[in-house]
């Protein structure tokens, strides 16, 4: 049976073990079922700005990893990112969203209500009570946060000195396996990639 989400102005708080060369913070803060965040993850990241070809290829993209019940861990943050979200929101996988603040205060949408109460929704933030506006700054280390804890990363595009190409070249020096949707717009990312990845090769890339 699904778990309900935590009570509590704050939600739940638990620890993970810091990852590589970044530390995380103890304890984080959660709201959903916590037990989401022991199943395989994939991080997804995406530029504000974007070409009209990236949003075809990873729309398409979240709809296979979706129908086959990929957890999905991002900011959901800039367009293409909240796109993603509501398209994987439609399916019974579970979904992971960092908010660039703290869980304090924070408004929940209605349409997250019934996959929260379904225990397929979890809100983590590493960031604690008090920093509850969200920053470039808290942006980055967010970001920072979700790269160092998924088991894989897929970047849809970086604008080019944006700081999603910046953090490209941090995961690019580590050991998580960095995907980037094939597209010439992220000709500058093939260099780093592990591997390149589209809607009919996302599905082997998984096993990188």
């Amino acid at each position: 049976m699904p778990a309900s989400h935590p009570k509590g102005k704050f939600g739940t708080k638990f620890q993970v073990p810091s990852v590589g060369a970044t530390v995380i913070p103890e304890p984080l803060n959660a709201l959903g079922d916590v037990a989401i965040f022991k199943k395989p993850t994939l991080a997804l990241f995406c530029s504000v700005r974007c070409p009209g070809s990236i949003i075809l290829k990873i729309c398409d993209c979240m709809k296979m990893l979706r129908d086959i019940g990929v957890t999905v861990i991002s900011g959901f943050h800039s367009p293409v990112e909240k796109e993603c979200l509501n398209i994987l929101l439609r399916g019974s996988q579970p979904v992971i969203v960092c908010p660039a603040r703290s869980l304090e205060g924070m408004r929940v949408k209605t349409e997250y209500k019934k996959p929260l109460k379904e225990g397929r929704l979890l809100f983590l933030s590493p960031f604690p009570q008090g920093e509850n506006r969200a920053s470039a700054g808290r942006a980055a280390r967010r970001n920072d946060f979700v790269a160092a804890v998924a088991d894989k990363v897929l970047v849809a595009y970086a604008h080019p000195g944006g700081s999603v190409e910046r953090l490209c070249h941090k995961v690019s020096g580590g050991r998580t396996p960095l995907l980037v949707l094939d597209d010439m717009h992220n000709n500058h990312l093939r260099t780093l990639a592990t591997g390149m990845v589209g809607p009919k090769t996302i599905m082997a890339a998984r096993a990188l």
